[in-house]
């Protein structure tokens, strides 16, 4: 084991001396060096370490309730599970221009009324900030700005201003002065959101990271920068329409997967207290093709339309896209339909689209995707008032999903009345009118389309 390096300090002032001497080289007292231990070099960590932890047996830890600080954006808290809380890093992604700036500035101007906010810009010079309050309406928000992009020099303020709320736009414009590569690059990434992460969880603040976005969507980067952070979120949403989704990705403080929908106005964000409504047919009367189904999005049922086109090929293959599913899982559930209910789609394109630019990820829209394919191809209308969910193996069977009386009731509250579910999801207890057929095999599903 090596040994400890040692210097020696004066017993009158304090002062060290590299070797021993007879009299102290600061003071000039003699016989008063003593062996002392030298102390640790300090690191680019030492600002922000805590206090050394001791192993403590679980049973002895009391569990503290946790205190949600609403952000005054009723959607953004439903992503959130509730709203902020102390401690918590959160970062949101997305394209350029979707609108996270506008959220986050329309969050910290809600927040300044109650607590601290301070936002940090490392891309804008706070007249921009202020045009785009003046914009929102948000002229007299009690927001504190800070254009800078030094971490050393963003901490020094926290800790000089002593902020709840912290909003960093964005994490890739941030470096630090320990090391050496660009801003934006894995290391200045890592380490700026490894540092502001401790701050965060020492002085109880919340802070809010930006991360931009590379081609495929995913957060630029170094992957542990979503490891680090307690909540992750993603922007979504087409940049020709007016409507955006958040969708949490990670959460430690709540569900995973789930939604808050806004509306882009002039006034900025705006939350859609009724999603299923957007995302619903709008025909005059029912067209071939069209089948709604309710998909959850964490703890939420939403109504979707389902959209599915079935046209002759023109020459060459057959072509298969699917736009807001899994386009994989399309051809699977194609072979099945050939296979077990007697559908060939072979000589057609097929093309489905779930309505309003949201992402359907579960497998319960599986029977829906069919029967909209079914529809098209056989230019037969679903019945208007009609909720299509469950799952589709590939034996052919409808198996059930998860919470389906959770579905059941929120389309009836938009006045659905005809129900077409997994016989294993069919509620012990009748519903007020309220027709519920439910399938075990795929052949059935179809059956009840041809009547």
């Amino acid at each position: 084991m090596a040994k400890a390096k040692t210097v020696y300090a004066c017993t009158e002032c304090g002062g060290q001396a590299p070797k021993w001497q007879g009299q102290c080289p600061n003071c000039n007292a003699w016989n008063t060096l003593v062996e002392v231990a030298a102390a640790a070099p300090a690191t680019r960590f030492e600002n922000v370490a805590g206090a050394r932890s001791a192993v403590t047996p679980l049973s002895s830890v009391s569990p503290r309730a946790t205190l949600r600080v609403p952000t005054g954006l009723d959607e953004f808290d439903r992503v959130l599970g509730g709203g902020l809380v102390p401690g918590g890093v959160i970062l949101l992604g997305g394209d350029p221009g979707i609108g996270k700036s506008t959220l986050l500035l329309q969050a910290a101007a809600a927040l300044g009324a109650v607590h601290r906010a301070l936002y940090v810009t490392g891309e804008e010079s706070t007249e921009q900030i202020a045009l785009r309050a003046h914009r929102l309406g948000l002229v007299n928000a009690p927001i504190e700005l800070l254009a800078e992009v030094q971490l050393e020099s963003i901490v020094a303020a926290v800790n000089a201003t002593s902020p709840e709320v912290v909003v960093v736009d964005s994490i890739q414009t941030i470096y630090t002065e320990a090391l050496t590569s660009a801003p934006g690059s894995v290391a200045q990434v890592r380490e700026c959101a490894a540092q502001l992460t401790r701050l965060a969880k020492q002085r109880g603040i919340v802070v809010i990271f930006v991360g931009h976005v590379t081609k495929e969507g995913a957060i630029a980067g170094p992957r542990v920068l979503e490891h680090i952070v307690d909540t992750v979120l993603y922007f979504e949403g087409d940049a020709h329409s007016s409507f955006r989704l958040v969708r949490a990705m990670k959460n430690r403080f709540g569900a995973a997967n789930e939604l808050g929908v806004f509306a882009m106005t002039e006034r900025g964000l705006r939350g859609v207290s009724n999603p299923s409504a957007l995302f619903l047919s709008q025909h005059a009367e029912g067209v071939a093709g069209s089948a709604i189904v309710a998909t959850l999005e964490g703890s939420r049922p939403l109504l979707v339309e389902v959209q599915a086109l079935v046209d002759p090929i023109q020459g060459g293959m057959a072509r298969r896209l699917a736009v807001g599913l899994d386009a994989q899982r399309l051809a699977l559930l194609l072979a099945v339909l050939h296979r077990h209910g007697d559908v060939d789609t072979s000589g057609y394109d097929v093309f489905v689209n779930a309505v309003g630019g949201v992402r359907i990820l579960e497998p319960a829209a599986d029977l829906a995707v069919m029967l909209a394919v079914c529809s098209s191809l056989r230019n037969k209308p679903l019945p208007g008032k009609a909720l299509i969910f469950g799952e589709v193996g590939l034996a052919g069977e409808v198996r059930p999903v998860q919470r389906g009386q959770e579905r059941i009731r929120e389309a009836a509250k938009l006045g659905f009345d005809t129900f077409l579910i997994p016989n294993a999801n069919k509620p012990k207890q009748a519903i007020e009118n309220a027709k519920i057929i439910g399938v075990d095999r795929i052949d059935q599903a179809i059956d009840w389309l041809r009547e």
